[in-house]
């Protein structure tokens, strides 16, 4: 039998159609791979359920609906996954400069199978709110409460503007639910939030309330930014940073008492925090 040779334009048609196939199949399997096996599925969604209390609750809430880290999830719309394919590839990866973690980089175990991770997607699905909220006040009219009156922006920065002693409150509507700002805000020591430096550590420290006196007797109140044995590093409410040294002070008080004021009826009604808090969800979820 003789060998026929083949043209070099016969040759390189072959190829590109090969590669052609190999691609379409890849794509093909790709597809298969991003369509969630659970959807639908009650079975899943509870098993899912089970997954999320384990390995999101911590940072998302009970029931998925926002803790002090993790948005609400309850959402129909969400700011950085919309299908399922896109929450997979977000559980799995996670949110690279967020608290959100890659699988299996949290601390908590080997990490979730790709099973698992659908399960958690079905579970979100299931747990969604699919009409919109009614909007709980007048974002406007929040808007210049929290720049005025209300005095919020002394302590709290949203989108750049403001102060620095509380937490930033830019992406909070996304993350908290109406009724847990405003509980926040009647009780501000019920559940402090995350401290300062939370994107940097794996577990942040929270909020604390420092007194101290310094050698010459000065006392001084504020949060604090980074402590260790020998030193703490403290803000007060003017923004003015410490560092101390601990040896040196008279007295060191550290309490889990909130620095923000308790806000009553009588300093803030109830119509002017649900504008406040309508102003906040009107940038949260932008």
């Amino acid at each position: 039998m003789r060998c026929q040779i083949q043209p070099p334009w016969l040759l390189k048609l072959a190829t590109s159609l090969l590669a052609g196939i190999a691609l379409l199949s890849c794509v093909a399997a790709h597809a298969i791979d991003d369509r969630n096996p659970y959807a639908g599925d009650p079975k899943a969604a509870k098993a899912g359920e089970y997954e999320f209390r384990i390995n999101c609750a911590l940072c998302h809430g009970l029931g998925a609906r926002g803790g002090g880290r993790g948005p609400d999830l309850t959402r129909a719309r969400k700011k950085h996954a919309q299908s399922d394919a896109e929450l997979f590839q977000l559980i799995s990866n996670g949110i690279p400069g967020t608290a959100m973690p890659a699988n299996g980089t949290n601390g908590q175990g080997v990490g979730m199978t790709d099973e698992e991770i659908w399960q958690i997607i079905t579970y979100i699905r299931s747990v969604e709110v699919k009409a919109p909220e009614k909007p709980i006040g007048n974002a406007t009219h929040g808007n210049q409460l929290f720049y005025g009156d209300a005095n919020c922006s002394l302590c709290h920065m949203v989108e750049g503007k403001g102060g620095r002693v509380g937490p930033e409150l830019t992406e909070v509507g996304e993350s908290r639910t109406p009724a847990a700002i405003i509980d926040s805000v009647r009780n501000p020591s019920r559940r402090l939030a995350w401290g300062l430096t939370e994107a940097t550590k794996e577990f942040p420290q929270e909020y604390e309330t420092i007194t101290v006196v310094t050698a010459d007797g000065k006392e001084i109140k504020g949060v604090a930014l980074n402590e260790d044995n020998f030193s703490v590093q403290m803000m007060d409410a003017s923004e003015q940073i410490y560092l101390l040294d601990k040896a040196k002070l008279k007295s060191f008080k550290k309490t889990r008492e909130s620095f923000m004021p308790v806000y009553t009826q009588e300093l803030l009604s109830d119509k002017d925090l649900n504008d406040i808090v309508a102003f906040l969800i009107s940038v949260g979820t932008k």
